[in-house]
């Protein structure tokens, strides 16, 4: 018998989660807008507004959706909605700088690496299952890659919460990591470590985003948007919003991880207020701290990433993480290793 106090904690939990869902999806998309102009005016180039990420949006919500006549039409219009599904529940598990992750205490970094791997499996299953030659050709990409890719991101999930296992009781939990950062705990060795498994993730975030120089699953220029090629309507705007709450969600993951640090502690004792004007001021502060950080992350390992390269091939993309990158994260670990024995 559910009491009429856990019903409305329940439904005060429902509404929260709705509405973060909701202005994660707006700061998504207004990071979308802000990469795309500068993206263009770092090649010379206008560019469109930043509201443009709404306008698309807006606009495929009201065309047909199309379904290939090959396709299997219950796989192919599921995918989208399992997508952007995942990518709402992400949210849920990681903190936006003073507002800690509403579902932090039941779920850890496995399950937030399981909801990525989702999102691009997603892409993987809609492709095959459309039937079009562009689109099966993008998703054997997409599965490729995230095969190669999904390793370094394990590595640093796995060595960050290793590490810190003496410190905490819950080392895997992103919620621990972010309010006991690696920094304060690391030695010589340690602080390199942390270095290298830093330098990793930024490595693996074009390519867990299918952004440049590793979107080589849809590569408009070569197999014409390969894995969404045949994607329209609603279907288009639900993976499209998916990608926009996949890249602010990523970096804040990174700077949950890496830079967990407010900045209300340094200014909050010359700020004369009362302790509800100084709590309310802290909140405003580290937030627009945290927004800074993300689009410090987002503009120079995205956005100059993404305009300066050119597209790997797909064996390129494959040798560089199982080669380079694998070692380099071994590199890390061992490091760390050394840093707990010292």
């Amino acid at each position: 018998m559910i009491s009429g106090e856990m019903f409305i904690n329940g439904l005060i939990q429902v509404i929260a989660a709705i509405l973060m869902a909701l202005f994660a999806l707006f700061l998504g998309l207004i990071y979308k807008g802000i990469d795309r102009k500068l993206s263009a005016r770092l090649t010379s180039r206008v560019g469109p507004p930043i509201r443009q990420p709404f306008r698309d949006v807006g606009k495929l919500l009201v065309k047909e959706n199309i379904v290939p006549e090959n396709a299997i039409d219950w796989l192919f219009n599921s995918m989208p909605i399992v997508s952007l599904a995942a990518s709402l529940l992400l949210v849920l598990y990681v903190p936006l700088g003073p507002f800690y992750a509403l579902y932090g205490g039941f779920g850890d970094i496995i399950l937030i690496l399981y909801l990525l791997t989702v999102q691009s499996l997603a892409m993987t299953i809609g492709g095959f299952s459309s039937g079009a030659p562009f689109a099966t050709v993008g998703a054997q990409r997409e599965m490729v890659l995230m095969m190669s890719y999904e390793i370094p991101l394990a590595i640093v999930f796995v060595g960050i919460a290793w590490f810190l296992t003496p410190y905490t009781a819950t080392p895997f939990s992103l919620m621990e990591i972010y309010t006991h950062p690696i920094w304060n705990y690391v030695g010589v060795p340690g602080f390199f470590g942390v270095i290298v498994l830093m330098v990793l993730l930024l490595i693996a975030m074009p390519a867990e985003l299918s952004k440049i120089p590793f979107d080589i699953a849809e590569a408009e220029t070569e197999i014409a948007g390969g894995i969404l090629s045949e994607y329209s309507g609603r279907n288009l705007a639900m993976f499209y919003l998916s990608d926009a709450l996949r890249s602010f969600i990523m970096t804040a993951i990174f700077v949950a991880i890496f830079f967990p640090y407010n900045l209300s502690p340094l200014l909050s004792p010359y700020i004369p207020l009362s302790d509800l004007g100084l709590t309310i001021f802290n909140y405003i502060v580290d937030f627009l701290f945290f927004l800074f950080k993300v689009f410090l992350v987002y503009f120079f390992f995205v956005t100059v990433v993404r305009t300066g390269f050119a597209r790997l091939k797909i064996d390129q993309a494959s040798k560089l993480y199982w080669g380079t990158v694998f070692l380099l994260g071994i590199v890390g670990l061992l490091l760390l290793w050394i840093d707990t024995i010292m």
